[in-house]
């Protein structure tokens, strides 16, 4: 009874309706990944943050002498700065090389300001008493000299102790 041929040409049409039913669902999902529906997006709030990368020409270049710095080429104004820090040149594209010393600049409180300012006063008095100094002296001598010459064209008139009636 359960190898009957007429029974399984019923049970193969249910299989056939079954793979049917899959292959159409399958049909479905590929139509969709094929043509997505449209979704309307809601628009949202973008903050966008650019970092700039340095280029070639932002780098710090390092120079041992003046002579590393004239073998390289360069496509622009370029600094080169000696390993202590001390000395920059700037290599211009037609070879040019000018040269320029660092000095660190230390920030002064206004404790060191006040320094400055007295120190430059106590300077200052200094050099005014050096001039008050020499100018004595050609004081000193000049009246020296004055008094110890008599004009010749004046002459003297001798006080008398008597009075006259």
């Amino acid at each position: 009874m359960y190898n009957n041929p007429y029974l399984n040409a019923y049970n193969s049409q249910a299989n056939i309706d079954r793979i049917n039913n899959q292959m159409a669902e399958l049909e479905k999902i590929k139509q969709q990944l094929q043509h997505p529906p449209v979704q309307q997006q809601v628009p949202t709030n973008l903050t966008q943050n650019f970092q700039i990368a340095p280029t070639s020409q932002d780098v710090i270049r390092y120079a041992g002498s003046i002579e590393d710095v004239q073998r390289n080429m360069v496509i622009g104004d370029t600094p080169y700065f000696s390993k202590d820090m001390s000395i920059v040149w700037v290599k211009s594209v037609n070879g040019n090389i000018k040269t320029y010393e660092l000095n660190e600049i230390i920030p002064k409180d206004s404790k060191d300001l006040q320094i400055e300012y007295l120190q430059a006063q106590i300077q200052e008095l200094k050099k005014g008493m050096k001039k008050n100094e020499s100018n004595a002296n050609v004081n000193d001598t000049i009246t020296e000299s004055i008094e110890n010459e008599k004009p010749a064209n004046v002459s003297t008139i001798s006080k008398s102790t008597k009075k006259s009636k």
